[in-house]
């Protein structure tokens, strides 16, 4: 077993993997970081919501070039979160009408 450090989102994650898979950890975990930074600061989301929409985008991309389908929504990532963010208002708001 081997120790890799990765810099995701300006934190450091030391994280365990088999001897000889150092180099693809640390690119995967640079893939992440990539995608969290053209994601960009969104003002109100936790860390975890963050690195949540990171790693659902890249399952995305992955779906896509799985089965070359192109059927997996694909959209900024600012939108989504903007997305998310209106319907969580959503839902206080029906909650308050119900409740």
């Amino acid at each position: 077993m081997s120790n890799v450090t990765l810099s995701i989102g300006g934190r450091t994650f030391t994280v365990a993997c088999a001897a000889g898979e150092e180099a693809h950890v640390a690119a995967l975990g640079r893939s992440i970081d990539s995608k969290l930074e053209t994601m960009g600061d969104v003002a109100g989301q936790s860390e975890a919501r963050m690195l949540l929409f990171a790693a659902l985008l890249l399952a995305d991309e992955l779906h896509e070039a799985k089965t070359g389908s192109g059927a997996a929504v694909n959209m900024p990532a600012q939108t989504a979160l903007r997305l998310d963010a209106i319907a969580t208002q959503l839902e206080n708001l029906a909650e308050r009408l119900e409740g």
